[in-house]
Formats: structure tokens, C-alpha cells, sequence
């Protein structure tokens, strides 16, 4: 039989139960006689193994790739001016 960790809605007393899975769920604090809730905790997660940091990330030669994708990193320089001049002074 699972036991299930409860707390109460006014005093906030934690108390723990022992109950089966097809009992219906106790909602009574034992010290106030108030209302109770079930406590949820997370389920722990455990990682065995070489490192999961080491196999799940990218290679450090992706890295290019993604400095390309996001933008040039220098601003344009404009060649239409020098063109634009030399037009201009063999007009004239």
C-alpha cells in the first residue's frame, strides 16, 4: 500500500496516509478537521552513463554554420558611389 503525503488548506499541517490505489482520498486534517490536499512530488531523474552533456549537444563544428545562417557580421561597403563618380567625371 502506497503511502501519500497530504497537507491542510487552513492550518497547513503535512501528515502522511497510507492507502490503497481504489481507496477514495482522505480530505480530512487530523488536528483542525479541515480540508486536506495531496501533496504531488516530482518523480526524481537519474542520468547514467558517460555524461548526457556530452553526447546531446552539437559538435563545436556546427558552430560556423550557425554564425552564417544568423547574419554577416560586417556591414556592406557600397559600391554603387565608386561607379556612380567614375560615370560622373568621364561625363564631364
Amino acid at each position: 500500500m502506497p503511502i501519500y503525503e497530504y497537507e491542510c488548506t487552513q492550518c497547513e499541517h503535512r501528515f502522511e496516509l497510507r492507502q490503497g490505489f481504489h481507496d477514495k482520498p482522505r480530505a480530512e486534517c487530523p488536528q483542525c478537521k479541515k480540508k486536506a490536499k495531496r501533496v504531488f512530488h516530482p518523480s526524481p531523474i537519474i542520468f547514467k552513463g558517460s555524461g548526457f552533456y556530452v553526447t546531446d549537444h552539437r559538435k563545436s563544428g556546427d558552430t560556423s554554420a550557425a554564425k552564417e545562417s544568423s547574419g554577416p557580421d560586417k556591414p556592406k561597403t557600397e559600391t554603387k558611389k565608386s561607379t556612380d563618380e567614375s560615370t560622373a567625371s568621364a561625363g564631364q
